[in-house]
């Protein structure tokens, strides 16, 4: 039972930081919008380019 409830609690803990992460991340990009294009959270590939499917119409380089 406590194997069970500990790691219930660490796969709380790492969704909880994944949402931090993910925070931290969109307060980065707003405050640097001279560093370009970032990925946006629907998966994007965040160029200059229109992803539909998540692949990206113009060639990587």
């Amino acid at each position: 039972m406590v194997r069970a409830l500990i790691a219930s609690l660490v796969i709380f803990a790492v969704l909880l930081g994944w949402i931090w992460v993910q925070q931290r991340y969109a307060a980065f990009a707003r405050q640097n919008p001279q560093l370009g294009p970032f990925r946006s959270a629907d998966g994007g590939c965040g160029g200059g380019c229109s992803c539909k499917g998540g692949h990206c119409d113009v060639p990587r380089r």
